[in-house]
């Protein structure tokens, strides 16, 4: 193997314990790192907060046609709200419960890097190794480095518009990871450097996730169940295998996923939605294949804004605007984004589309999913945004003090933003349910 410069390591493998705002986390690369005890004090949200939130959550519902979700608010100074909003499936009856179990789309990036950065933590790996280090095949690419897979500035494209006609069709497919790669390869572009420009790309991170099983002789799997989900006590998440599977864990019971299609008109068949619950998770891998809930999910976004897994204060920095034309206060580094103050992922994977942000001072902190993936990544981040300016606006209870989160946003204007973004007329999507919390 070549020799290989060292740039950016993480902390070494006795790194002392890092506290968190809330929950004390110990660290090692060799000791168990115990999940958050607490993301808010047990008391739930005031009233009047919680009518925000729900109108928030109805109002997303709506404008994408998802029949259900699950959502998860914890303020520090304040207290929770946890509940499942809407039904199980248009026109049913059952409504959602928040102990769901659900596809965490592209979140599972962010995890991806984690597992990067503690075996770079480990010696196992350096951050600046070149692809070409562990994957055969790709000698054209020696210049493509590990960080830059994570951080999106590969140049490699992606396979998710190629395909995505026959991943819906075909759910039950077990798709080859070399073969993903493969269309995210024949999208380079040629007349932009490795690690000069950020560029979204599900083959990038299926790439990472590759190139870690060989350097570690782990699969996927097993790597981000002993780096990442073991450590911060995440017991209802796992990157399930091949196998077409509904996303549980350990028998729990899943949200169901949908989409629509589309007419001839281009507008979507907001009538006859078609259930995507079943699938191979073949086709995420390790860019957007974990299931989790919503618990483990805002204890993750928590450890990742906080870093307490990744002791890396390089990680997040020199970020890079995370869309076209994104405000500078939305960017991206290191596999997550970096929305204001909050740091966290976002995004759609077939039948869901799902987000989850946390403020590293403050500790507020936001989870959601919808059960369906049509609307796209738009809808879910915009609903995160929202339910974080709500929620940074709740008074504080008798012997705390509000925190200053420093949102450079309204809630208000994501409310309006989902709204005039409609996937779907108001008249033709399922009654919803109330919360049950």
């Amino acid at each position: 193997m070549p020799v290989r410069t060292r740039i950016g390591r993480a902390a070494a493998a006795a790194a002392c314990a890092l506290a968190l705002a809330l929950g004390a986390v110990g660290c090692s690369s060799d000791t168990a790192v115990p999940g958050l005890a607490s993301l808010a004090p047990s008391a739930h949200l005031p009233n009047d907060t919680q009518k925000q939130l729900q109108s928030a959550v109805d109002n997303a519902l709506s404008a994408t046609g998802a029949s259900g979700a699950i959502v998860g608010v914890w303020v520090p100074w304040s207290g929770s709200w946890v509940t499942g909003v809407g039904t199980v499936a248009p026109g049913s009856k059952t409504p959602v419960d928040a102990d769901m179990t659900f596809r965490a789309g592209p979140v599972t990036r962010a995890m991806t890097c984690d597992a990067l950065y503690e075996l770079a933590a480990a010696g196992t790996v350096h951050l600046d190794d070149p692809i070409t280090d562990y994957i055969g095949g790709m000698p054209k690419y020696s210049d493509i480095t590990l960080h830059e897979l994570c951080d999106g500035t590969s140049g490699l494209g992606s396979y998710g518009a190629m395909l995505s006609g026959q991943s819906l069709s075909t759910p039950n497919r077990q798709w080859d990871a070399r073969e993903l790669v493969g269309y995210g390869v024949g999208q380079v572009n040629g007349d932009v450097a490795p690690g000069n420009a950020y560029r979204d790309s599900d083959a990038g991170y299926v790439l990472l996730g590759l190139a870690l099983e060989r350097a570690s002789g782990q699969t996927a799997q097993q790597l981000l169940q002993q780096r990442v989900f073991g450590p911060l006590g995440l017991s209802r998440t796992t990157l399930p295998g091949a196998t077409a599977a509904e996303p549980t864990v350990d028998g729990s019971t899943p949200l169901r996923g949908f989409y629509f299609l589309k007419k001839e008109s281009g507008s979507y068949a907001c009538d006859k939605p078609v259930e995507i619950t079943e699938q191979s998770a073949s086709y995420g891998f390790t860019d957007s294949g974990v299931v989790t809930d919503i618990r483990d999910l805002a204890v993750y976004a928590r450890a990742l804004a906080s870093g307490a897994l990744v002791k890396d204060k390089n990680r997040f920095a020199q970020a890079l605007p995370a869309t076209a034309n994104a405000p500078s206060w939305f960017t991206t580094r290191g596999g997550a984004v970096q929305a204001g103050p909050l740091i966290g992922e976002y995004g759609s994977t077939r039948g869901y589309l799902t987000a989850a942000f946390s403020d590293p001072d403050s500790g507020l902190t936001v989870a959601v999913v919808l059960n369906n993936s049509s609307a796209g990544r738009n809808a879910i981040v915009d609903l995160a945004r929202e339910l974080a300016a709500i929620a940074a606006s709740t008074p504080a209870t008798s012997g705390k003090q509000a925190a200053a989160v420093g949102l450079p946003w309204t809630a208000a204007q994501f409310h309006d933003a989902i709204s005039g973004s409609a996937t779907c007329p108001p008249a033709t999507t399922a009654t919803k349910a109330p919360a049950k919390k």
